[in-house]
This record gives C-alpha cells, structure tokens and sequence, in this order.
C-alpha cells in the first residue's frame, strides 16, 4: 500500500505511459517500440521509497553508555538494527517489530574506548584515584553505579575529568585509535549495500559549561578513507568545544581523503539557546559569514525529536499552536544546573531557528539553519528502539522493568527529568534511489528527508506553482510532483506569473500503527520590517470534521483503553491527500514550509509498562499523545 500511494500506483487496464521525466518519448507517441512495450516502472530516476533508519546511537564504547552498565559492542547494535534478536545488557532478548534499513553508529569521541576499560578494571584506570572511585562504584551496581556513572558525566561536561585519563584515551593514544579501528571494521562487516546500509560515524560531544552542543557526524565512505584519520575531540588540551574546529576537520578530511561528510545537529533543547545563535558573538566565536557560510555547508540535517525530547515547537514560541506542547524539555542543560529562561528558548527549537535562518540569509547572504529535519533515538543501550509497546530506555538503568517508570533520569536541586517524561522517539525517513551509502548521504545532503516520533508514516510533500486538484486523481503522485515542483528539502523554482506557491501533499499512515487526524502546513515568514512570524494551517483531515466558526478544528477523539493499553482504528482516515495553496501569499518576503502529520491518539510507553507490570504511575504521568511526523521544509525566495 505504501508503494501503491507515495512512489508510483497500480495501473490496470489502461493505455497511458508514464515515464520519469513525465513525458512520453517520440516511439511511445507512435506506437512502436524498440524496448518491451509496457513498464511505467523502468528506467526510474526518483526514490520509490522511504528509507528508515537512525542517526544516533551508543553503543558499550562510549563514556556514559558503558558507566551506565551497557556491555553490548558494535557488532550488536548492528545486528540488532538489522532485524535479528539480541539479549540487552539487563539480560532480556529483544528484537525490533521491523529491521531497519540504515543506521550511523555514534559513539562518543571523548575518552573512546574509555568504558570497556572501566567495566574490566584495567590497571590504566585503577592507578587514577577518580578511576578506582568509580570502578568500584561500577561494580557495586544499583545506586553506587548510577551515582558514578553521574559523577564521569558530571566531570566530563564540567571539564574536570582527570588528566591522565584523557592522555590515555585521546587521539595519539593506542586505546582511542584501537577504538576508532574496531568502531570502522564493524560498521563495514555490515555494510550490506541494497539491503542494509551501514555509515561509519561518531558524535562529537561539545559541552561547554554542560551546555549540549553536540553534533553527529556520518562519513559517505568506507574504511579506506575512514582510517586515515582520527575522529576529533571536544576536551582541552586535545580538544575544542568550538563548532568551528568541528569544521576545520570536516574540510581537513574531505581535502587529504576524497571523501565526504557532514554533521548533524542534535536535538537543542539542553543548549541553554547556544544551538542556534543569531547574536554577534556565541560561545568561542563570531556569527559572521564565515560562521553561517559553514554552518550552512556542514549542517545539512537537524535531529529534530529523540528520547530527551522533541525538539520541533514549544508553547512559549508558538502560543496559537495547540499542539506545540509536546514532548518538551526545557531546562538549560543536563545537569540541571540552569533553568529555562524565554530568551533561551529561541535557540533551541527547529521552528524558530528556520525562521531565525531568514533573517541571517537577509543579513549575509547565506542561511545557515536550511535544514532537513529527521528522528533519532540517541540511546545508550545499542539498542535503536522508538516503538512505545517495545521501548527499551535511554541507558540501561531505564530498561524494561516495574520500576523504570519511577526513576528521575536526572536529579538536582533545581529540578529533575523524571523517569516518565523520557520519549521512545524517533526514526529518520530518507527518499534515497537505493539502500547505499552513497545514495543515502546524497539524499541528506539534498534535505530530502523527514523526522517521526517512531512510527513509519509515509510522506511526501512537494513544492509548485501549478499543482490542482485534477493531480490527486491520479495515484501516480510522485511522477506528478518530481515533474511539477520540488520535493521536501529544495527550493521553489523561480515563481512564473502572478499566483502562490501550491503543495502536494500525500500522507499514509504506519501499515501496522495508527490512523491520521490530519495534515497540516507550517508556514514561517519574514515581513519587510524583518519581523519573523509563522501560522499553522490544517490541509487535510479525517472523519468529516468541519472548522468552527473560529477556524480550529474539532479534536478527532480518542479510543485508547487504559486499562489495556491499546486502541481502534475506527477514527481517523488512513490516507490523506491534498492540494493547498498558500492564502496568505506575498511574494516579497522570504518564506518556508514544512508538513506535520498527526495520528490519532495512541498510548505512550508508560502505559504499556502500567498494564505488563501494574506500576503505579505518578499522577503527572501523561498516558497517552498523538504521535507525529515533520517533513523537511521547502524555502521561497523573493527574486532580486
């Protein structure tokens, strides 16, 4: 059925061709030709399919993971990712509901390799009265164990880990190259090009004043160009938390290798608002062109939703936006040691930053936040799952259990993140024209690309000036949106005539998830003043429903049954499909849009866990949300 929809359709019993560019060729025309005389499938240009796979994950190599008690190696992660049944570091066998058809591996580059060590009380972390502190606590297990893997973070983010520990396990060290070596092999022994794609990556962990900065980074490239160099750090001496120098060796290894790369953004919001800087200056630098000239070059991809949240709006920003209340997390930074503040906010969310990229494109020339918008699980477990009936937590301490739900994922005297608000999301969507490498990377870099919480909605979303209604008549919506627009991720093509840029729009819902309430277009602008705005239309929607005087759509309902933790398919629509022209259209002021798809209510993880292990929740405790998906936006822009 998803075939049938977003990439090409069923035709029976009748005589018209399609081909990719639209067009019939002379022989076609004349009735004759020189290949067989019927496939509206060959010779394709466009991807067919989406793609889905995770931009983020840890694995027992990485600092945190590991102190968290994780055991499981590359090797797993991979083998998990594929589809097969693992046994997780708390010792229960899981395997997803569906493999996945790509994965980059991220472990931390800061202190790589350091874990393994620590689990097995290498002398080389026992002569370091830290590393003793926390080998011990390690073994102790329960509360000791948490409270050292809190105390690595703590120090790490802080910058106070110790010296000896860092020379031993930074670039130049044998443990940290050995690391590097064990994290490509592996990422190519599963390699498994139109099957399964396998990128060799990592995340470079900037934390300045424990203010996430990080990024993830995904090479195009096998082991050859890979091993040439070591991925770099963020820890002084080594080390910078400067996103420049992040850059600086992203040209330095595109330059010696050939090769190709790019990073990823993770999710902002514990940035403290130093994700998406506007002002002069930012932490260890300037926003001048230079800045947003790399930025713009290296940043292709925004992690817009995970397990510590979802990144996509916030209610402060978009207070006409009922359904930008989801999922946040909206404290300074991970320690909790800084608290929300509303000029924070702003430089944090992916909304607000796409509008804020109008306003440094009209400064500089160049917008630096032109960004493709995707999902990822950043896990600590080696395991990559974002199904809430099959969640397995942020580390080991959280996986399934009668008690996870209760415990605080972080405590402070300012506050806690507690154990309920954790989110089993996302997954990122690539329209990509084959299962490699090279044409995964190829379709990040082109943006075409699209974010869900977890469950597999399929989307497309094109950008025109001459789509109608008779375009939905047809089920070949893809050649119709390739030959009419631009697809999600591109740029409207130079405005012809005096009318507004229209949409095409196909949404399905997950085969094996829940139906779709709606369809709705976020529209971003920035008017002759320079002052930002942003609107939110509904499109498409289910069940009938007709807006009220006041413009809003009625809820769709809600089937949950709590006392089982399931749901009926009985509202909502399993397909929608539009035409929409922008009403508010001014062709003067740079713009960008971007599709948001919701489902029918369903029930969040915690629920599941009430009803397996009959834990009491907190009162607060949300039970159920409506799952979502955010397509990457397409940007117009004034002429002259």
């Amino acid at each position: 059925m998803l075939r049938l929809l977003l990439s090409t359709t069923l035709v029976a019993f009748t005589p018209a061709i399609s081909f990719a560019d639209g067009a019939p060729s002379a022989a076609a025309a004349e009735g004759t030709f020189a290949d067989p005389p019927f496939s509206p499938y060959a010779d394709r240009s466009f991807p067919e399919r989406p793609l889905w796979g995770d931009t983020h994950l840890h694995t027992a190599l990485s600092l945190d993971a590991g102190a968290f008690g994780n055991t499981l190696l590359p090797d797993e992660a991979w083998r998990f990712a594929k589809g097969e049944q693992v046994i997780s570091s708390s010792g229960q066998p899981v395997r997803l509901a569906r493999p996945l058809d790509w994965m980059v591996l991220t472990d931390h580059t800061d202190l790589m390799g350091f874990a393994p060590d620590l689990q097995a009380g290498k002398p080389g972390v026992l002569s370091d009265p830290k590393g003793l502190e926390w080998y011990e606590g390690y073994k102790a297990g329960g509360e000791a164990a948490g409270k050292a893997a809190f105390d690595i973070i703590g120090n790490f983010s802080q910058g106070t880990l110790p010296e000896v520990l860092l020379e031993s396990y930074s670039p130049g060290a044998d443990a940290f190259s050995f690391t590097w070596e064990h994290i490509v092999m592996a990422a190519e022994r599963h390699n498994d090009p139109g099957n399964f794609t396998a990128f060799i990556g990592f995340e470079w962990t900037s934390v300045p004043k424990g203010f996430n900065l990080h990024r993830n980074v995904m090479l195009r490239d096998g082991p050859i160009r890979a091993l040439k160099f070591v991925p770099p750090v963020t820890q002084p001496p080594m080390g910078d938390t400067d996103p420049k120098i992040l850059y600086e060796w992203l040209e330095q290894y595109q330059g010696e290798t050939g090769g190709r790369a790019i990073a990823f953004a993770h999710n902002g919001n514990l940035s403290n608002g130093w994700m998406f800087p506007t002002k002069d200056t930012y932490h260890g630098g300037k926003v001048d062109e230079a800045y947003v000239q790399n930025r713009a070059k290296w940043e292709p991809h925004y992690e817009v939703t995970q397990i510590k949240g979802d990144g996509e709006a916030h209610p402060f920003l978009s207070p006409d936006d009922e359904f930008a209340d989801y999922e946040n997390w909206d404290v300074g930074n991970l320690d909790i040691t800084e608290l929300k503040t509303e000029d924070m906010l702003a430089g944090e969310y992916a909304r607000e930053a796409l509008k804020l990229g109008l306003s440094l494109e009209a400064k500089f020339g160049v917008n630096p936040y032109k960004f493709g918008m995707g999902g990822a699980t950043d896990s600590h477990t080696s395991l990559a799952t974002a199904e809430e009936d099959n969640y397995f937590g942020k580390s080991v301490s959280v996986e399934p259990s009668p008690t996870r739900v209760l415990h605080p994922f972080v405590e402070s005297d300012l506050g806690s993140f507690e154990g309920h608000t954790l989110v089993a999301s996302g997954y990122t969507a690539v329209w990509a024209t084959e299962n490699t490498r090279a044409a995964i990377f190829d379709a990040f870099k082109r943006r075409e690309t699209y974010a869900s919480t977890g469950p597999r909605i399929g989307l497309r979303f094109f950008g025109g000036w001459d789509f109608s209604d008779e375009d939905l008549r047809t089920r070949w919506l893809a050649d119709v949106g390739y030959t009419k627009g631009v697809p999600m991720g591109g740029d409207l093509r130079k405005r012809e005539g005096d009318g507004a840029p229209n949409f095409l729009i196909a949404a399905l819902r997950d085969p094996i998830g829940a139906n779709l309430d709606r369809v709705q277009v976020i529209k971003g602008w920035m008017d002759a003043d320079g002052a930002l705005h942003e609107k939110v239309y509904d499109v498409a929607w289910s069940d009938d429903r007709v807006p009220g005087d006041d413009g809003k759509l009625p809820a769709v309902g809600n089937t949950v049954d709590l006392d089982t933790a399931s749901w009926m398919n009985n509202i909502g629509a399993s397909e929608l499909l539009t035409v929409w022209t922008d009403p508010d259209f001014d062709p003067a002021q740079r713009a960008f849009y971007y599709a948001r798809v919701l489902e029918i209510p369903t029930p969040r993880w915690v629920l599941y866990d009430k009803v397996r292990y009959g834990t009491d929740l907190p009162e607060e405790a949300q039970l159920t949300h409506q799952e979502r998906a955010y397509s990457s936006p397409i940007w117009y822009t004034p002429e002259g």
